[in-house]
């Protein structure tokens, strides 16, 4: 399994007409978010998110992206 930690993530606040509150994106898993009320319930649902997501890459044994694989412009 991959270190979750070593998955970098963007953390943006929602404006109200999404709902308020912060949600959390992985640039090497687009796809893969978090959202909350405080930047550590978005981080922490993030982590989850990203969990599922390894954890569903290992059962159809693909290897998920690389932390870091992906750059943006």
């Amino acid at each position: 399994m991959s270190d979750l930690s070593a998955y970098a993530y963007e953390v943006t606040e929602l404006g109200r007409e999404d709902g308020g509150g912060l949600l959390v994106t992985f640039p090497d898993l687009p796809g893969v978010i978090g959202i909350g009320e405080t930047t550590e319930q978005a981080v922490a649902d993030g982590r989850q998110a990203l969990f599922a997501a390894l954890d569903a890459f290992k059962a159809v044994d693909r290897e998920p992206p690389l932390p870091g694989a992906v750059r943006l412009p």
